[in-house]
């Protein structure tokens, strides 16, 4: 397991990595004093599990850094980050969790727990959508998708790449995605993992887009929302 280390400060690297050495032993561990050092280290072939990423770097900051990494590699990224008003943006670039400094050596051992499992689940079992539309059969992979669009009797799938519209049952295709998707209306279903955003009437999906929330759902969303950010 490959653990990308950022931080432009040396305590803060070294913090990080000594637990990580306490807890994870089998993690390789390799550390970046900026953000375009790191960029630079993927681009030439370096291919880490797990990116800890601090938010508040100079020059390139953690978030400018996420959306370069976004580009390159699908490692998991984990914000640390000394100001609780930034963890929100975190999400903004798909991280899988956050931490607070100073550290607590018990949360980051939980999360990277997680983080690993998550890794080895999508290492060993990579899952996807085959489609068939307008007469051609494509390969989407769930982890691309951001929501699903009800359409009559067709559905569209809403993408990091793009949309595709195809003949399915918004119930079936919401059996599944599974517990990843949420049907946040009749008419939407949205990748938890894709939200940046909500309020009583809708929720915002990647770099924008808004879905309708209904009502009568709010309660319950944020419940598993909620518990999808702790997890």
């Amino acid at each position: 397991m490959k653990v990308a280390i950022c931080d432009d400060e040396v305590r803060g690297r070294e913090r990080i990595r000594t637990l990580l050495e306490k807890e994870f032993s089998q993690a390789q561990t390799q550390e970046f004093d900026s953000g375009m050092k790191l960029i630079k280290s993927v681009e030439e072939g370096y291919r880490p599990d797990i990116v800890m990423l601090d938010i508040a770097m100079k020059g390139m900051d953690g978030m400018e850094t996420a959306r370069h990494l976004k580009e390159l590699t699908d490692a998991l990224l984990i914000f640390v980050t000394g100001v609780k008003e930034q963890v929100f943006q975190a999400f903004d670039v798909g991280a899988f969790h956050y931490l607070m400094k100073p550290i607590d050596q018990d949360k980051m051992t939980d999360v990277l727990k997680r983080a690993m499992q998550e890794v080895e689940k999508k290492n060993t079992s990579p899952r996807y959508l085959l489609v068939k539309a307008e007469g051609s059969h494509y390969k989407i992979p769930v982890e691309d998708i951001l929501y699903v669009e009800n359409s009559g009797r067709k559905v569209i799938l809403h993408t990091k790449t793009g949309c595709l519209e195809y003949y399915e049952r918004m119930n079936h295709l919401a059996e599944i995605l599974g517990e990843g998707f949420y049907r946040c209306h009749r008419g939407y279903l949205v990748a938890l993992s894709a939200i940046s955003g909500y309020d009583h009437e809708s929720i915002t999906v990647g770099q924008g887009d808004k879905i309708y929330l209904a009502k009568q759902k709010y309660g319950e969303f944020v419940k598993i929302y909620c518990k999808y950010l702790k997890e």
